[in-house]
């Protein structure tokens, strides 16, 4: 059980490295205003909740008790992830602001991991 943990821990934490690493890829073509929300920022996100998911079953499995209202901020601090990639995935650019907030909230899913 512990590995199948530590697997699920892992790929979260790809998921993250993938969010903030497609999203700070994007900043530069900020100025020349082709800037997009990529693929990569839109799975990342999708691991990201599909393995938090397995890591709070996980926990309950091997008769831990999460913390339910961090969960939950988190797992609404990641919706918010998915819903600005996916309205702004299909425009042909978008603006700092847009990348600015995706890579905010990710930053702040990993504060609330870390220091709640």
């Amino acid at each position: 059980m512990e590995i199948v943990r530590n697997i699920l821990l892992i790929l979260h934490i790809i998921g993250f490295a993938g969010v903030a690493g497609a999203t700070i890829a994007q900043l530069p073509k900020v100025k020349e205003g082709v800037a997009k929300v990529s693929g990569g920022i839109l799975h990342s996100s999708w691991l990201m909740l599909a393995t938090g998911l397995g890591l709070v079953g996980m926990m309950y499995a091997m008769g831990g008790e999460p913390n339910n209202m961090k969960i939950g901020v988190k797992t609404l601090v990641l919706i918010a992830i998915i819903v600005v990639a996916l309205v702004n995935k299909k425009k042909a650019s978008v603006s700092g602001g847009v990348l600015g907030a995706i890579l905010g909230l990710s930053v702040l899913n990993v504060v609330l991991a870390v220091a709640w």
